[in-house]
């Protein structure tokens, strides 16, 4: 925090939108700060252990890191795809803190019972996780009118306003938003994985890749085939 707090700004609010990494740890740092608790221990007490997300954690015990997906790159040279570590600061260990930005551990099913909560407004199973003016907050756009959002295509920004933590679509557009409904919303990962919550026709789409070098998904191929044959299947 002081080294945030030292460093100067790089423009001013509401000038344009940018993706921050500081802006969300300093997010994560208020958690702690107003509940006494260190980040971890607040999602597994108040997320996790309740949602029955048994697989979700920074720091995975042995049996769970025995269960760990392999993250794989291209060689530049041979194309060939090629086993690699988990990236440098994120490898789950305790002399790491908890960050808001990354490091967090979780498996499909788990992440599909977070977004089921999304889903039904904040709570499931009977018990309220998220208040609904917090998901006002992770809902509706926060930026105004300033074109925000990763997208192969400038000129998609302007489709989308920016939430506390989320990414929320004003307009479908070409592409992968074109299944989704205004008012969907969701967050990419940093190896191309995807989480998008669409309210209104009450389905959640997770995808998650072992591409370690993966090229922002927002408006990829990858994530167009997959959400289209989500679709299609819900269909049926």
């Amino acid at each position: 925090m002081p080294l945030w707090l030292a460093a100067p700004m790089q423009y001013e609010p509401g000038e344009k939108w940018k993706y921050t990494q500081s802006g969300i740890n300093a997010a994560a740092r208020i958690v702690e700060v107003v509940s006494g608790m260190s980040f971890d221990a607040f999602l597994q007490q108040r997320l996790f252990h309740p949602l029955g997300m048994k697989n979700t954690t920074f720091y995975p015990t042995d049996k769970q890191r025995s269960r760990l997906a392999t993250g794989y790159a291209k060689n530049k040279e041979t194309g060939a795809l090629e086993p690699v570590p988990a990236r440098i600061g994120y490898e789950g260990t305790r002399n790491r803190p908890p960050q808001g930005n990354g490091g967090l551990y979780s498996t499909a099913p788990d992440y599909a019972r977070f977004c089921q909560m999304l889903l039904n407004g904040g709570t499931l199973g009977g018990r309220r996780y998220l208040s609904p003016a917090a998901m006002k907050f992770i809902t509706l756009p926060q930026t105004g009118d300033l074109p925000t959002g990763f997208f192969q295509k400038e000129s998609w920004g302007a489709n989308y306003g920016w939430g506390i933590g989320t990414c929320i679509l004003r307009q479908p557009h070409a592409g992968a938003a074109s299944i989704l409904s205004p008012g969907s919303f969701g967050h990419g990962g940093a190896w191309g994985t995807q989480a998008w919550i669409d309210p209104v026709k009450g389905v959640a789409y997770v995808m998650m890749v072992q591409r370690a070098n993966f090229m922002n998904s927002d408006g990829s191929e990858v994530r167009c085939a997959f959400q289209q044959a989500a679709a299609n299947a819900l269909a049926k």
